[in-house]
């Protein structure tokens, strides 16, 4: 059995070393500055991925500004406020169904309200994202909030500080490293996210402000690598490919973000 562990271990490590290394060797040497600092023209036959760079930036943006205040609102909730233990389980069942639902339904969901609503932009995109993390954000914070020692807040309601005090000043303090991470996290799953934002967001490669972008249909670096990997012109199959070492190596800092952040919190607690 210890054998079978250590190749199971080993597989699984072998696999993401090669996946990582082959999406490197591919697209690095096709990263360049005009690639990454420009917007494509198809009268000059140019690739430029400056477009998606910016939409993506946006819609993480966006939806963080949206579902971190709903996420962490409804874990607190959840934790601190709830008194039907009935209502706390419904809840949790119904963050852990929308967690486990495919995002291609997501795209379905969002594309008929959503996008019929605002039509096809990265607003809409944004808003079915929001859809897609808010269970993650939620439980996350969640169990972050009950590792918060009891004593903690039992010395805070003997000194007289009231609900919502000791929530914000102790509780809250005492979380946090759980709840950013987290949050990092989420912002990785957002930038890799395709399928919605196919159905919802659109595909356009034009640069556009914050404000004017989330109105204005934009494709972001998931969906431009879509697009260009099944675009027959010269010069696609190389950008889908830097634009694939772009996203890996964007992954990694943010697991390395949210792994430093989480030990700079835990030593600050510590203190």
């Amino acid at each position: 059995m210890k054998g079978l562990m250590v190749l199971s271990a080993a597989l699984t490590c072998g696999l993401a070393l090669f996946l990582i290394g082959f999406v490197l060797c591919k697209g690095v040497p096709s990263l360049t500055w005009e690639l990454v600092s420009t917007k494509p023209s198809y009268l000059n036959d140019t690739i430029g991925i400056l477009p998606d760079i910016l939409n993506t930036v946006y819609i993480i943006v966006a939806t963080l500004l949206i579902v971190l205040p709903l996420g962490v609102g409804a874990a607190i909730y959840l934790t601190e406020y709830a008194a039907s233990k009935r209502l706390v389980a419904v809840i949790e069942y119904a963050a852990e169904t929308l967690s486990g639902i495919p995002s291609i339904i997501f795209g379905l969901v969002g594309m008929l309200v959503f996008a019929n609503t605002f039509g096809k932009c990265l607003l809409a995109g944004a808003l079915t994202l929001v859809i897609m993390n808010l269970p993650t954000v939620m439980r996350t914070a969640q169990e972050s909030l009950k590792t918060v020692p009891t004593s903690l807040r039992e010395g805070a309601f003997g000194l007289g500080a009231g609900k919502w005090r000791v929530v914000r000043t102790v509780v809250l303090p005492g979380c946090v490293d759980g709840i950013i991470t987290g949050c990092i996290l989420s912002a990785g799953r957002i930038m890799g996210e395709s399928a919605a934002l196919l159905f919802t967001a659109g595909f356009a490669h034009a640069l556009n402000g914050f404000f004017s972008g989330l109105g204005s249909p934009g494709a972001t670096l998931t969906v431009a690598l879509y697009l260009y990997a099944n675009e027959p012109r010269p010069g696609a199959k190389e950008a889908s490919f830097a634009i694939a070492a772009i996203l890996m190596l964007l992954t990694l800092a943010i697991n390395f973000a949210a792994v430093l952040v989480g030990r700079y919190f835990k030593k600050r607690s510590a203190l």
